[in-house]
């Protein structure tokens, strides 16, 4: 239980990080930065729901499964931070989608008013770091402390 409920509220922190940063200091999201959310969409109440499971008393062994999934999609979660923050150093180059989104223009008379409106948010431009890392960066941590979290409470036995 202990350990579903700590991933659930890492889990809960780090989206309230990500949207404090997109909505608060208008850090916006690239395409990628926004992936990276999808596995803690998951993640997280999957932990919450093993966490109330555990303490109604739920069968070990479905407890066990949950958080292998919780700690796969994390794994995975990571793998993506990393890939990102690879870009981010140029390590190598991200997908075609980071340089921007296809946008309606409408009419001829409007394209011009909505070319000023456009604010392409590429994958490869760092917008903030601290000790030297980007947020992608601090993603690859902070999923692999809830794998540890998660996989620590699969192996776990109450002596």
């Amino acid at each position: 239980m202990w350990a579903a409920l700590g991933v659930a509220l890492i889990g809960a922190g780090t989206l309230a990080g990500a949207w404090f940063f997109e909505l608060v200091l208008d850090i916006r999201p690239c395409p990628l930065c926004l992936e990276q959310r999808y596995g803690y969409y998951f993640a997280t109440p999957l932990a919450l729901l093993l966490a109330l499971a555990a303490w109604l008393g739920a069968a070990p062994g479905w407890l066990r499964a949950g958080l292998v999934l919780v700690a796969l999609a994390m794994v995975a979660n990571g793998a993506l931070g990393a890939y990102h923050s690879g870009v981010e150093w140029g390590f190598w180059k991200g997908p075609a989608g980071c340089a921007g989104r296809a946008v309606d223009f409408g009419s001829a008379g409007s394209l011009l008013d909505r070319l000023d409106a456009v604010k392409v948010i590429p994958c490869d431009e760092v917008q903030w770091r601290f000790l030297g890392l980007s947020l992608a960066g601090y993603n690859v941590l902070i999923s692999l402390a809830m794998v540890v979290l998660a996989i620590g409470g699969v192996v776990y036995r109450r002596r």
